[in-house]
């Protein structure tokens, strides 16, 4: 599969010294961060989206250690917003070092990224960086979002299909807009490989919250029913809590101030008679159908578009 291929050159390229070595109080801070690797969607996304128009040009590698390098600056600066004690089985930097070295260290991987955006060509690299700007921007009112429905009793559907857009899909969808700006891509052709990822992100998260729980723990690699045991927002909860019948709802509420052992079953047990799991699932078709409408749009030969469609299906087929 070319995003395997993709992934693991791309690691390869990446797994260098982006930062001096002193203080290393500091940027051994960041490194830590970067050691732990993950699935390199996003990079991998930047040089498929400048693959579907020809060979990858060099400056796509570069983009690509940038989308990287934001990205972990977002995932510290969330980890500590979550109070979270791990990520991926590891202390989280906050957790292995202090708060504060941590948003240093975010800090220095948000800069380093945009020095090698600017180290692209200049036809082009003010384009980009207005492009990350912007995506930089929308994934902190994602992230207020997300913080501010915490604190709501219930939301609405559209209020969290718009956060989740904003938190979690738009970084998809630049990604995959900065390979086409790189091949020069036509603006119409942009705009579809954008809509694209941002039609992949939403799929991929509703897809998340439907396995957080009825995915299989094994395969899953989470704690199953992990946000209902956190009262988290997801298209499961706020789709019952806006769908379900009173008694339903009044069940799901009275869950939500419980903490039983049995909590997770029981919550699952509402969603199940409430239909939302069903629900998730047409959501998420509805956003792949999108998704694959903007793809076949874009004006190059349907066989160039095979391994976007591959990754797709990936992404969205797991149950992982």
């Amino acid at each position: 599969m070319r995003f395997q291929e993709l992934s693991q050159e791309f690691t390869t390229y990446f797994n260098k010294k982006h930062f001096p070595v002193k203080p290393e109080s500091l940027y051994g801070a960041a490194h830590y961060m970067l050691e732990d690797g993950g699935k390199r969607i996003r990079p991998v996304l930047c040089l498929l989206g400048n693959e579907l128009f020809g060979t990858i040009k060099p400056d796509t590698w570069k983009m690509a250690v940038a989308l990287e390098l934001f990205h972990n600056f977002t995932l510290i600066h969330d980890d500590i917003m979550d109070k979270a004690p791990l990520r991926r089985g590891r202390a989280t930097v906050h957790a292995r070092y202090d708060e504060s070295t941590a948003l240093l260290a975010g800090d220095v991987m948000l800069l380093q990224a945009y020095d090698y955006l600017n180290e692209t060509n200049p036809d082009y690299a003010q384009t980009l960086i207005r492009l990350l700007n912007k995506t930089g921007r929308e994934v902190c009112e994602g992230q207020q979002l997300d913080m501010d429905f915490e604190k709501n009793a219930s939301i609405s559907l559209s209020e969290y299909l718009h956060m989740i857009e904003l938190k979690t899909a738009v970084l998809l969808a630049g990604s995959l807009q900065m390979g086409a700006i790189a091949a020069s891509a036509k603006q119409t052709d942009q705009q579809l490989i954008y809509d694209f990822g941002k039609n992949i992100g939403l799929a991929f998260q509703v897809q998340d919250d439907w396995l957080d729980a009825f995915g299989d723990p094994s395969t899953f690699g989470k704690l199953k029913g992990g946000d209902i045991l956190a009262n988290k927002k997801t298209f499961l909860l706020v789709k019952a809590l806006e769908s379900a019948s009173p008694d339903r709802r009044q069940e799901l509420t009275e869950l939500l101030m419980y903490s039983g052992s049995d909590k997770v079953e029981r919550v699952t047990s509402v969603y199940q008679q409430s239909g939302v799991g069903q629900a998730a699932q047409e959501s998420k078709n509805f956003y792949m159908q999108r998704a694959y409408m903007s793809l076949d749009r874009i004006s190059v030969p349907a066989d160039r578009k095979k391994d976007l469609k591959e990754l797709a299906a990936y992404l969205l087929e797991r149950d992982t």
